[in-house]
């Protein structure tokens, strides 16, 4: 069941997006060749914690994972797409860098991610995670009302395969709200015109994952939730949450 959100619910989610906002800019300040993974995630969760939020991904479990998730931020390294679990690795020289983050801020949750290298950068990492930004951007500037999601499908999609990336199988963005997975379900490739219709107040997450090699697939590690390219290829993960309003867009998770 979809349910549309009020001016005012879409100003809660505008705040709860917010502290996502923050904590991820403060996760990419600190990043740097040398620093762990766990670190990252403790300063993720202080900012959360410092804005009297609550990380929704920590102890999250949907019915497909055996474990609950046990961290604040997802981390994903290189060949790591999504759902990557900090650790005590340490950041090397020229990594990409993929953090998804989710907060609860008075019942109501932001979702983002961004992509971005360590130390020296391959170029042909920087195109990637560009050309996931583009897909990102496209993808919101769809989302109007009178669209439908294949038309935000389709937007993704065009972006990548016209690059000649990957889009990795059988995941996309997803409705936002009270929960962090709500519906609908949004595809990262479709066909324009179909499925359901946008009308203000419908709250989504947006989010292209694209891989460099152009392969779609993917495997699971035995964590039982980092997601890996199977060829070992690069991937990059871009996420905003957004409203459809009667005038365009809202970012709600911007800066």
């Amino acid at each position: 069941m979809i349910a549309l959100k009020s001016p005012s619910e879409i100003a809660a989610l505008r705040e709860a997006g917010r502290v996502v906002a923050n904590a991820l800019a403060a996760v990419r300040a600190h990043a740097a060749v040398g620093v762990s993974l766990l670190e990252l995630d403790r300063i993720a969760a202080t900012v959360i914690a410092d804005a009297g939020a609550v990380p929704s991904f920590l102890h999250y479990q949907p019915r497909s994972a055996r474990t609950p998730y046990p961290a604040v931020i997802c981390a994903s390294i290189n060949d790591a797409v999504v759902h990557g679990i900090p650790t005590d690795y340490r950041l090397a020289d020229g990594d990409l860098v993929s953090i998804d983050a989710g907060a609860h801020l008075d019942g109501w949750c932001g979702d983002s991610a961004i992509s971005f290298t360590v130390g020296t950068p391959r170029p042909a990492d920087l195109a990637l995670i560009a050309a996931t930004d583009r897909a990102l951007a496209a993808g919101i500037a769809a989302a109007r009302p009178g669209a439908r999601i294949g038309d935000v499908a389709d937007a993704i999609g065009t972006v990548a395969r016209l690059e000649g990336y990957g889009i990795m199988a059988d995941h996309g963005g997803h409705g936002v709200g009270r929960a962090m997975h709500e519906d609908p379900s949004v595809p990262n490739e479709g066909r324009p015109g179909r499925g359901i219709a946008l009308e203000p107040g419908l709250v989504i997450a947006i989010e292209p994952m694209l891989i460099a090699s152009g392969r779609d697939d993917y495997r699971t590690d035995r964590d039982g939730w980092t997601l890996r390219t199977r060829d070992g290829s690069r991937a990059a993960h871009a996420e905003h949450t957004i409203a459809v309003t009667a005038s365009g867009p809202l970012i709600l998770t911007a800066a």
